[in-house]
């Protein structure tokens, strides 16, 4: 499963400058309009991610988006992900590990999981999940859909790909031909040229990380910080002239890290965001149970009483990315949809937080990762307790022995508060598929973000 990482993030904790309070992080720079574009629009972003494995084990389905009422309450959709080889372009294969077309656009999809209620033929050239967010836009009109191109295990070949200007323009030019023109390879009768024309609105960038680790095997180098600003203005540059063969804007979004480390080695914080309709700032995965300690994953503000010095949080994140340059209305703050677990937690006078453990709490997928409506029957079992950091933002379950951070309804609203206050972008999700088919937590971060 590619499921975001931090990349063990807290082993640098300590080059981070705490950021707890709201004015220290509002008083950054605000949104300025970027040479040959709009200014930013008003209204705040709701991004959530629908991953392409979902489908299977958990049986996310694209109608799920439509049938929880997620669909009317997004303004984009990013779909995770597509991969890039080892000669630096974008590709479409069914190869384990590297490439899921069956999912993307061969398997056929029923009456009964269909967004319109239609049956896939076998004759028709796009299917699967992206024929299925087709139907999805054409019953919400307003919604845009992005193609994530990386994520944690597919960003290996991004630094190769973006070293030098011909490079980096076969690479965006790959990725807006299968995509954007919607020119899908033809696998056993399925794709073709212009297959998935007028699918995408867009691209998101989603490289895990330039100028620092990630995955292992992923390729970074010192030259990836001005090779990312060089990418993006490519890809700028290429969707706008796609664009006006269209008459249409295209979206680039970036995923963002919240480390200052991998800030100043991977990213032109205060060059990037005039070739960026927006960035996602990673607002999780502050700790997990690849630490011994427990402690909060996604905290809005950073407790006092934190056993690491100058600890992770959202504040600190966004407040990295404003002194840097970055305009505050361009920023979206990502909140997860699923927690982090330790096991073998003593109570310790804290109910289990900043508490020693045996490892990863057990869960459904993997050890010590655990999708929110799953948390969410735990709190409601009467076997665990929900505890909660009201002035800090974060929310945690204990039962005496397994303890889990997360995110629900109550922290949400506390963040999309911050949001608001801060005058951000708006609110990411990952993923959709930790929501399953209530939407529970894409309508706090709607109502949150449209409260007056």
């Amino acid at each position: 499963m590619r499921r975001r990482t931090l990349g063990r993030m807290a082993a640098t904790a300590a080059t981070l400058s705490l950021v707890a309070v709201l004015p220290a992080v509002t008083g950054g720079s605000t949104a300025q309009a970027h040479p040959g574009h709009p200014s930013p629009n008003p209204t705040y972003k709701s991004v959530g991610y629908f991953t392409q494995w979902g489908i299977y084990g958990r049986n996310y389905q694209v109608k799920n988006v439509q049938t929880s009422g997620a669909a009317a309450q997004l303004t984009h959709l990013n779909y995770a992900f597509a991969n890039i080889g080892a000669d630096g372009r974008c590709f479409e294969a069914n190869i384990a590990g590297e490439g899921d077309a069956w999912a993307d656009y061969q398997h056929p999809v029923d009456a009964a999981t269909s967004v319109d209620g239609t049956a896939d033929t076998a004759d028709q050239p796009l299917a699967g999940n992206f024929n299925q967010l087709r139907e999805l836009k054409a019953r919400n009109p307003k919604l845009k859909v992005l193609i994530s191109i990386g994520g944690w295990s597919w960003s290996t070949h991004f630094s190769d790909a973006a070293r030098t200007a011909a490079s980096r323009k076969a690479l965006v030019a790959s990725c807006l031909d299968i995509f954007i023109k919607g020119n899908l390879p033809l696998l056993d009768g399925r794709g073709g040229p212009g297959s998935a024309a007028g699918l995408f609105d867009g691209v998101d960038i989603d490289w895990e990380w330039p100028g620092s680790s990630g995955d292992t095997g992923t390729v970074y180098r010192p030259e990836d910080r001005k090779d990312f600003t060089a990418l993006a203005a490519e890809f700028r540059r290429q969707l706008d002239a796609y664009g006006r063969t269209t008459h249409r804007h295209y979206d680039l979004s970036a995923f963002l890290p919240a480390a200052p480390a991998k800030i100043d080695a991977g990213f032109e914080a205060g060059k990037i965001f005039q070739y960026l309709d927006f960035g996602t700032v990673q607002g999780y995965d502050f700790h997990g149970p690849y630490e011994a300690t427990t402690n909060q994953q996604s905290a809005l503000r950073a407790p006092l009483d934190s056993p690491v010095p100058n600890d992770f949080s959202d504040t600190q994140a966004v407040g990295d990315w404003l002194r840097r340059g970055a305009p505050a209305r361009q920023l979206v703050l990502g909140v997860p949809f699923y927690g982090q677990g330790w096991t073998g937690v003593p109570d310790g006078g804290t109910a289990g937080l900043f508490q020693p453990s045996t490892g990863p709490a057990p869960a459904t997928w993997q050890a010590g990762n655990e999708d929110y409506h799953a948390l969410k029957a735990l709190a409601g079992s009467g076997t665990y307790t929900v505890h909660r950091d009201t002035r800090n933002g974060f929310a945690w379950l204990y039962d005496g022995t397994n303890f889990w951070t997360y995110d629900d309804p109550q922290v949400i609203a506390a963040k999309t508060a911050y949001i608001r206050g801060a005058h951000l972008g708006g609110a990411m999700m990952w993923s959709l598929d930790g929501d399953t088919s209530t939407g529970e937590l894409v309508s706090a971060v709607h109502r949150g973000l449209t409260r007056r």
